[in-house]
Protein backbone atom coordinates (compact mmCIF):
# COMPACT_ATOMS: atom_id res chain seq x y z
CA UNK A 1 0.00 0.00 0.00
CA UNK A 2 2.95 2.33 0.52
CA UNK A 3 3.84 2.09 -3.17
CA UNK A 4 0.21 2.91 -3.95
CA UNK A 5 0.32 6.07 -1.85
CA UNK A 6 3.63 7.10 -3.40
CA UNK A 7 2.18 6.62 -6.85
CA UNK A 8 -0.92 8.68 -6.14
CA UNK A 9 0.90 11.55 -4.45
CA UNK A 10 3.82 11.74 -6.89
CA UNK A 11 3.69 15.02 -8.83
CA UNK A 12 5.93 17.13 -11.03
CA UNK A 13 6.48 20.25 -8.90
CA UNK A 14 8.03 23.39 -10.37
CA UNK A 15 10.47 24.89 -7.88
CA UNK A 16 12.17 28.27 -8.28
CA UNK A 17 14.88 30.00 -6.28
CA UNK A 18 12.21 32.11 -4.58
CA UNK A 19 10.91 28.91 -2.97
CA UNK A 20 14.31 28.39 -1.37
CA UNK A 21 14.33 32.01 -0.21
CA UNK A 22 10.92 31.40 1.36
CA UNK A 23 12.27 28.28 3.10
CA UNK A 24 15.13 30.37 4.53
CA UNK A 25 12.71 33.07 5.74
CA UNK A 26 10.66 30.38 7.51
CA UNK A 27 13.82 28.97 9.16
CA UNK A 28 13.29 25.63 7.44
CA UNK A 29 16.84 25.64 6.07
CA UNK A 30 19.79 28.01 6.37
CA UNK A 31 20.88 30.43 3.66
CA UNK A 32 24.04 28.36 3.05
CA UNK A 33 22.02 25.18 2.70
CA UNK A 34 19.64 26.88 0.27
CA UNK A 35 22.51 28.10 -1.90
CA UNK A 36 24.27 24.72 -1.90
CA UNK A 37 21.06 22.82 -2.66
CA UNK A 38 20.13 25.21 -5.48
CA UNK A 39 23.57 24.87 -7.10
CA UNK A 40 23.41 21.08 -6.92
CA UNK A 41 19.90 21.01 -8.38
CA UNK A 42 21.06 23.24 -11.24
CA UNK A 43 23.97 20.89 -11.98
CA UNK A 44 21.71 17.84 -11.73
CA UNK A 45 19.12 19.28 -14.10
CA UNK A 46 21.53 20.77 -16.64
CA UNK A 47 21.38 17.68 -18.86
CA UNK A 48 17.60 17.28 -18.69
CA UNK A 49 15.39 18.60 -21.50
CA UNK A 50 13.77 21.88 -20.51
CA UNK A 51 11.44 24.18 -22.36
CA UNK A 52 13.85 27.11 -22.61
CA UNK A 53 15.37 28.99 -25.53
CA UNK A 54 18.61 26.99 -25.70
CA UNK A 55 16.83 23.63 -25.83
CA UNK A 56 14.27 24.94 -28.31
CA UNK A 57 17.15 25.97 -30.58
CA UNK A 58 18.90 22.61 -30.05
CA UNK A 59 15.88 20.55 -31.09
CA UNK A 60 14.79 22.99 -33.79
CA UNK A 61 18.22 22.83 -35.41
CA UNK A 62 18.30 19.03 -35.22
CA UNK A 63 14.84 18.74 -36.79
CA UNK A 64 15.91 21.07 -39.63
CA UNK A 65 18.92 18.84 -40.39
CA UNK A 66 16.86 15.64 -40.16
CA UNK A 67 14.18 17.13 -42.42
CA UNK A 68 16.75 18.41 -44.91
CA UNK A 69 18.22 14.93 -45.28
CA UNK A 70 14.82 13.23 -45.27
CA UNK A 71 11.52 14.95 -45.95
CA UNK A 72 12.99 17.71 -48.13
CA UNK A 73 15.51 15.64 -50.06
CA UNK A 74 15.02 16.80 -53.64
CA UNK A 75 15.06 14.78 -56.84
CA UNK A 76 18.32 16.52 -57.82
CA UNK A 77 20.18 14.23 -55.42
CA UNK A 78 19.49 11.31 -57.73
CA UNK A 79 22.13 12.78 -60.06
CA UNK A 80 24.82 11.59 -57.60
CA UNK A 81 23.82 7.98 -58.23
CA UNK A 82 23.75 5.26 -55.64
CA UNK A 83 27.48 5.43 -54.86
CA UNK A 84 27.45 9.23 -54.49
CA UNK A 85 24.42 9.19 -52.21
CA UNK A 86 25.98 6.47 -50.03
CA UNK A 87 29.35 8.26 -49.70
CA UNK A 88 27.82 11.66 -48.95
CA UNK A 89 25.40 10.29 -46.36
CA UNK A 90 28.23 8.27 -44.78
CA UNK A 91 30.38 11.40 -44.46
CA UNK A 92 27.45 13.25 -42.88
CA UNK A 93 26.89 10.41 -40.40
CA UNK A 94 30.59 10.19 -39.43
CA UNK A 95 30.80 13.95 -38.92
CA UNK A 96 27.67 13.90 -36.76
CA UNK A 97 29.12 11.03 -34.70
CA UNK A 98 32.43 12.83 -34.13
CA UNK A 99 30.76 16.09 -33.10
CA UNK A 100 28.31 14.21 -30.90
CA UNK A 101 31.17 12.30 -29.22
CA UNK A 102 33.05 15.54 -28.53
CA UNK A 103 30.01 17.32 -27.10
CA UNK A 104 28.84 14.31 -25.07
CA UNK A 105 32.14 13.18 -23.55
CA UNK A 106 34.49 16.18 -23.67
CA UNK A 107 32.17 19.16 -23.26
CA UNK A 108 29.55 17.39 -21.11
CA UNK A 109 26.84 18.92 -23.30
CA UNK A 110 24.48 15.98 -23.24
CA UNK A 111 21.49 17.41 -25.10
CA UNK A 112 23.28 18.82 -28.21
CA UNK A 113 25.62 15.82 -28.16
CA UNK A 114 22.70 13.40 -28.05
CA UNK A 115 20.99 15.26 -30.87
CA UNK A 116 24.08 14.88 -33.08
CA UNK A 117 24.07 11.13 -32.38
CA UNK A 118 20.37 11.08 -33.30
CA UNK A 119 21.08 12.92 -36.56
CA UNK A 120 23.73 10.32 -37.38
CA UNK A 121 21.17 7.53 -36.89
CA UNK A 122 18.73 9.41 -39.13
CA UNK A 123 21.26 9.22 -41.97
CA UNK A 124 20.96 5.42 -42.01
CA UNK A 125 17.97 5.12 -44.40
CA UNK A 126 19.70 7.39 -46.92
CA UNK A 127 22.88 5.30 -46.75
CA UNK A 128 20.96 2.07 -47.28
CA UNK A 129 19.00 3.67 -50.12
CA UNK A 130 22.29 4.60 -51.79
CA UNK A 131 23.54 1.01 -51.47
CA UNK A 132 20.29 -0.40 -52.85
CA UNK A 133 20.36 2.11 -55.72
CA UNK A 134 23.97 1.10 -56.41
CA UNK A 135 23.41 -2.67 -56.31
CA UNK A 136 19.85 -2.75 -57.64
CA UNK A 137 18.79 -5.00 -54.75
CA UNK A 138 15.25 -4.17 -53.61
CA UNK A 139 12.90 -6.34 -51.52
CA UNK A 140 10.02 -5.65 -53.89
CA UNK A 141 11.18 -3.80 -57.00
CA UNK A 142 12.47 -0.25 -57.52
CA UNK A 143 10.38 2.01 -55.22
CA UNK A 144 11.32 5.30 -56.92
CA UNK A 145 13.32 8.26 -55.64
CA UNK A 146 14.28 8.70 -51.98
CA UNK A 147 11.77 11.50 -51.47
CA UNK A 148 9.01 8.94 -52.05
CA UNK A 149 10.11 7.15 -48.87
CA UNK A 150 7.96 9.59 -46.88
CA UNK A 151 5.10 9.64 -49.39
CA UNK A 152 4.31 6.12 -50.59
CA UNK A 153 3.81 2.80 -48.83
CA UNK A 154 6.03 0.23 -50.56
CA UNK A 155 7.64 -3.00 -49.44
CA UNK A 156 11.01 -2.01 -50.88
CA UNK A 157 11.57 0.56 -48.12
CA UNK A 158 11.74 -2.24 -45.53
CA UNK A 159 15.55 -2.65 -45.43
CA UNK A 160 15.97 1.08 -44.84
CA UNK A 161 13.67 0.91 -41.84
CA UNK A 162 15.29 -2.23 -40.40
CA UNK A 163 18.74 -0.67 -40.78
CA UNK A 164 17.63 2.51 -38.98
CA UNK A 165 16.20 0.49 -36.09
CA UNK A 166 19.42 -1.52 -35.74
CA UNK A 167 21.61 1.60 -35.93
CA UNK A 168 19.45 3.35 -33.34
CA UNK A 169 19.61 0.42 -30.93
CA UNK A 170 23.41 0.19 -31.27
CA UNK A 171 23.90 3.89 -30.52
CA UNK A 172 21.33 3.77 -27.71
CA UNK A 173 23.33 0.99 -26.04
CA UNK A 174 26.25 3.38 -25.55
CA UNK A 175 24.50 6.77 -25.45
CA UNK A 176 21.63 6.97 -22.96
CA UNK A 177 19.64 9.71 -24.68
CA UNK A 178 15.84 9.23 -24.80
CA UNK A 179 15.36 11.14 -28.08
CA UNK A 180 17.33 8.38 -29.82
CA UNK A 181 14.20 6.27 -29.53
CA UNK A 182 12.39 8.70 -31.87
CA UNK A 183 13.98 7.44 -35.16
CA UNK A 184 13.63 3.85 -33.88
CA UNK A 185 9.90 4.10 -33.24
CA UNK A 186 9.40 6.31 -36.30
CA UNK A 187 10.93 3.55 -38.44
CA UNK A 188 8.77 0.96 -36.69
CA UNK A 189 5.71 3.06 -37.55
CA UNK A 190 6.74 3.21 -41.22
CA UNK A 191 7.54 -0.51 -41.13
CA UNK A 192 4.00 -1.26 -39.96
CA UNK A 193 2.77 0.19 -43.25
CA UNK A 194 5.51 -1.00 -45.62
CA UNK A 195 5.41 -4.53 -44.22
CA UNK A 196 1.88 -5.11 -45.49
CA UNK A 197 2.70 -5.62 -49.20
CA UNK A 198 5.37 -8.17 -48.26
CA UNK A 199 3.17 -10.03 -45.78
CA UNK A 200 0.32 -10.38 -48.26
CA UNK A 201 2.68 -11.08 -51.19
CA UNK A 202 1.32 -8.46 -53.53
CA UNK A 203 2.43 -5.05 -54.69
CA UNK A 204 -0.76 -3.26 -53.71
CA UNK A 205 -2.54 -4.61 -50.65
CA UNK A 206 -6.17 -3.89 -49.88
CA UNK A 207 -6.94 -0.93 -47.66
CA UNK A 208 -8.29 -3.24 -44.93
CA UNK A 209 -5.04 -5.22 -44.93
CA UNK A 210 -3.02 -2.07 -44.32
CA UNK A 211 -5.30 -0.89 -41.53
CA UNK A 212 -5.22 -4.26 -39.81
CA UNK A 213 -1.42 -4.45 -39.87
CA UNK A 214 -1.18 -0.84 -38.63
CA UNK A 215 -3.55 -1.57 -35.74
CA UNK A 216 -1.77 -4.69 -34.49
CA UNK A 217 1.70 -3.29 -35.08
CA UNK A 218 0.80 -0.13 -33.16
CA UNK A 219 -0.56 -2.22 -30.30
CA UNK A 220 2.71 -4.20 -30.20
CA UNK A 221 4.78 -0.98 -30.07
CA UNK A 222 2.60 0.31 -27.21
CA UNK A 223 3.24 -2.92 -25.30
CA UNK A 224 7.00 -2.64 -25.87
CA UNK A 225 6.89 0.97 -24.68
CA UNK A 226 4.96 -0.12 -21.60
CA UNK A 227 7.71 -2.61 -20.74
CA UNK A 228 10.32 0.12 -21.21
CA UNK A 229 8.24 2.47 -19.08
CA UNK A 230 8.49 0.12 -16.11
CA UNK A 231 12.22 -0.51 -16.35
CA UNK A 232 13.94 2.78 -17.08
CA UNK A 233 14.47 5.91 -15.01
CA UNK A 234 14.75 8.17 -18.07
CA UNK A 235 11.72 8.50 -20.31
CA UNK A 236 12.59 6.18 -23.20
CA UNK A 237 8.96 5.17 -23.67
CA UNK A 238 7.53 8.56 -24.76
CA UNK A 239 8.19 8.21 -28.49
CA UNK A 240 7.11 4.58 -28.46
CA UNK A 241 3.76 5.51 -26.97
CA UNK A 242 3.38 8.35 -29.48
CA UNK A 243 4.14 6.41 -32.66
CA UNK A 244 2.44 3.28 -31.34
CA UNK A 245 -0.73 5.26 -30.70
CA UNK A 246 -0.49 6.86 -34.13
CA UNK A 247 -0.38 3.44 -35.79
CA UNK A 248 -2.97 1.80 -33.49
CA UNK A 249 -5.42 4.70 -33.27
CA UNK A 250 -5.04 5.60 -36.95
CA UNK A 251 -5.75 2.05 -38.10
CA UNK A 252 -8.60 1.69 -35.62
CA UNK A 253 -10.23 5.00 -36.55
CA UNK A 254 -10.16 4.32 -40.29
CA UNK A 255 -11.50 0.80 -39.75
CA UNK A 256 -14.46 2.22 -37.82
CA UNK A 257 -15.77 4.28 -40.75
CA UNK A 258 -18.20 1.55 -41.75
CA UNK A 259 -21.92 2.32 -41.46
CA UNK A 260 -22.50 0.28 -38.34
CA UNK A 261 -23.57 2.18 -35.23
CA UNK A 262 -22.65 -0.68 -32.90
CA UNK A 263 -19.06 -0.67 -34.20
CA UNK A 264 -18.87 3.11 -33.85
CA UNK A 265 -20.15 2.89 -30.26
CA UNK A 266 -17.48 0.26 -29.54
CA UNK A 267 -14.92 2.67 -31.00
CA UNK A 268 -16.10 5.33 -28.54
CA UNK A 269 -15.69 2.93 -25.60
CA UNK A 270 -12.16 2.04 -26.76
CA UNK A 271 -11.27 5.73 -26.77
CA UNK A 272 -12.77 6.10 -23.30
CA UNK A 273 -10.44 3.27 -22.33
CA UNK A 274 -7.48 5.25 -23.69
CA UNK A 275 -8.49 8.19 -21.49
CA UNK A 276 -8.63 5.88 -18.46
CA UNK A 277 -5.19 4.46 -19.32
CA UNK A 278 -3.80 7.99 -19.44
CA UNK A 279 -4.72 8.39 -15.76
CA UNK A 280 -3.23 5.04 -14.74
CA UNK A 281 -0.06 5.41 -16.83
CA UNK A 282 0.22 9.18 -16.27
CA UNK A 283 0.70 9.66 -20.03
CA UNK A 284 -0.88 12.60 -21.85
CA UNK A 285 -0.56 10.94 -25.27
CA UNK A 286 -3.34 8.50 -24.42
CA UNK A 287 -5.78 11.23 -23.42
CA UNK A 288 -4.97 13.22 -26.58
CA UNK A 289 -5.80 10.32 -28.91
CA UNK A 290 -8.68 9.13 -26.74
CA UNK A 291 -10.25 12.59 -26.65
CA UNK A 292 -9.84 12.93 -30.42
CA UNK A 293 -11.69 9.62 -30.91
CA UNK A 294 -14.50 10.62 -28.55
CA UNK A 295 -14.82 13.98 -30.32
CA UNK A 296 -15.01 12.17 -33.68
CA UNK A 297 -17.80 9.95 -32.37
CA UNK A 298 -19.75 12.92 -30.96
CA UNK A 299 -19.32 14.69 -34.31
CA UNK A 300 -20.68 11.61 -36.03
CA UNK A 301 -23.73 11.70 -33.76
CA UNK A 302 -24.27 15.38 -34.51
CA UNK A 303 -23.91 15.17 -38.30
CA UNK A 304 -25.37 11.73 -38.98
CA UNK A 305 -27.52 10.28 -36.21
CA UNK A 306 -29.11 13.41 -34.72
CA UNK A 307 -28.73 15.78 -37.66
CA UNK A 308 -32.46 16.63 -37.60
CA UNK A 309 -32.76 16.89 -33.82
CA UNK A 310 -33.35 20.36 -32.34
CA UNK A 311 -32.43 19.28 -28.81
CA UNK A 312 -29.08 17.60 -29.60
CA UNK A 313 -26.98 20.83 -29.59
CA UNK A 314 -28.49 21.83 -26.25
CA UNK A 315 -27.87 18.38 -24.77
CA UNK A 316 -24.30 18.46 -26.09
CA UNK A 317 -23.75 21.92 -24.59
CA UNK A 318 -24.93 20.67 -21.21
CA UNK A 319 -22.61 17.69 -21.53
CA UNK A 320 -19.67 20.01 -22.25
CA UNK A 321 -20.50 22.21 -19.26
CA UNK A 322 -20.80 19.12 -17.09
CA UNK A 323 -17.37 17.97 -18.30
CA UNK A 324 -15.89 21.35 -17.26
CA UNK A 325 -17.59 20.99 -13.86
CA UNK A 326 -16.08 17.53 -13.46
CA UNK A 327 -12.68 18.96 -14.38
CA UNK A 328 -12.98 21.58 -11.63
CA UNK A 329 -14.01 18.98 -9.05
CA UNK A 330 -11.20 16.69 -10.19
CA UNK A 331 -8.62 19.46 -9.84
CA UNK A 332 -9.76 20.23 -6.28
CA UNK A 333 -9.90 16.59 -5.20
CA UNK A 334 -7.34 15.01 -7.51
CA UNK A 335 -5.39 12.99 -4.95
CA UNK A 336 -8.51 11.68 -3.19
CA UNK A 337 -10.14 10.67 -6.48
CA UNK A 338 -7.04 8.94 -7.80
CA UNK A 339 -6.48 7.20 -4.47
CA UNK A 340 -10.11 6.00 -4.52
CA UNK A 341 -9.79 4.76 -8.13
CA UNK A 342 -6.52 2.94 -7.60
CA UNK A 343 -7.61 1.48 -4.25
CA UNK A 344 -10.32 -0.46 -6.11
CA UNK A 345 -7.80 -1.96 -8.53
CA UNK A 346 -6.36 -5.37 -7.52
CA UNK A 347 -2.82 -5.22 -6.13
CA UNK A 348 -1.61 -7.51 -8.90
CA UNK A 349 -2.59 -4.95 -11.51
CA UNK A 350 -1.18 -2.07 -9.45
CA UNK A 351 2.22 -3.77 -9.49
CA UNK A 352 2.05 -3.92 -13.29
CA UNK A 353 1.55 -0.16 -13.71
CA UNK A 354 4.56 1.91 -14.82
CA UNK A 355 6.47 3.50 -12.00
CA UNK A 356 5.45 7.04 -11.07
CA UNK A 357 7.97 9.63 -12.23
CA UNK A 358 9.05 12.12 -9.57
Amino acid sequence: MNSLNERVTARHIKITKKDFEWAVSEDIITHEQAEALWRNLEDRGSSRPRFDMSNILYYFGALIVISAMGWFMTEAWEAFGGAGIFVISMIYALCFLMVGWMLWYRKNLRIPGGLFFTMAVCMTPLMIYGLERLTGIWPQGNPGIYQDFHLWIKGSWLLMEIGTIIAGLIVLKFIRFPFLTAPIFFSLWYMSMDLTPLLFRKTISSWDDRLLVSLWFGLAVIMVSYLMDRRTNDDYAFWGYLFGLMAFWGGLSLMMTKNNETIKLLYCFINLGLVAISVLFQRRAFIVFGSAGIFWYVSHLAYKVFMHSLLFPFALSLLGIFAIYLGIKYQHNQEDIERFMISHIPDGIIQLLPRARI
